[in-house]
């Protein structure tokens, strides 16, 4: 059974999922979500499961409701339903990728050199940053990743893009905040640090002041999500994050 802190999480993600979403759809265990302004963003048109669903028949389920898009999508925030699932998932062609809910409990930083950005600060580095993860899509698909965060503005009570600049003014590192103040729940999400200013401690700055606003915010569960076999998810133990539980997320083009 997960904690009480768990659950509240995938609570949390389940409500940014659909709140975020320009419109979502009930199906047995879950719901999908759409933007058709970002058709090309997976994460924004995918199908989210939070509850009990038959793993046997959720390929069948994704397919009438994704059938229309290029790609699909499953999030599953339960661990043990997600595990469930896996295998009828991996028989219909998809890729699985596990993904850790950390929770900072370690000492809270009294703040960092970082502070709230807006979107057109974050497009330049945003999309060359991209354009290096997916040199191969075209400027269209780079485009809509980038404007999607605009979407994000919806998902919380507060949502705040966190930048750390630098001598001259650029933004080198940066990541979302999204606090629900309400239910004392802070996640922070897509931690990315520019290319050329990697090693320099900016993401450090980002990271120590996004934690102190969420304090600051009276968000006493402080979580981000970090893929279980990549190596950020030590660098975040390292700074006071540890793993509470799993969700899984499976994809097929």
């Amino acid at each position: 059974m997960p904690s009480s802190e768990l659950q509240r999480i995938n609570a949390f993600l389940s409500d940014f999922a659909r709140r975020q979403s320009a419109r979502s759809v009930e199906l047995p265990g879950g719901f999908a979500v759409y933007d058709d302004a970002f058709a090309h963003s997976h994460a924004d048109n995918q199908v989210v499961i939070d509850g009990a669903v038959d793993p046997e028949a959720l390929p069948a389920v994704v397919e009438e409701a994704l059938g229309h898009l290029p790609h699909r999508m499953v999030s599953v925030l339960d661990d043990a339903t997600g595990t469930a699932c896996a295998e009828p998932l991996l028989r219909a062609g998809y890729t699985h990728s596990p993904y850790l809910v950390m929770v900072h409990t370690g000492p809270v930083p009294v703040g960092g050199p970082a502070d709230v950005v807006d979107l057109e600060a974050l497009r330049g580095p945003l999309t060359e940053r991209w354009r290096g993860f997916l040199p191969d899509v075209d400027d269209e698909v780079v485009r809509q990743l980038v404007e999607r965060r605009a979407a994000r503005r919806r998902g919380a009570a507060v949502v705040h893009f966190i930048g750390a600049r630098t001598e001259r003014g650029d933004v080198a590192s940066w990541a979302d905040l999204y606090l629900e103040p309400a239910s004392g729940v802070a996640q922070i999400e897509d931690l990315i640090t520019a290319e050329p200013h990697l090693g320099r401690g900016y993401g450090d700055a980002v990271l120590t002041t996004a934690l102190r606003m969420a304090v600051d915010a009276g968000c006493g569960t402080r979580f981000l999500t970090a893929d279980a076999d990549d190596w950020p998810r030590h660098w975040y133990e390292r700074r006071g994050f540890t793993v509470v539980g799993r969700s899984h997320c499976f994809a097929r083009e």
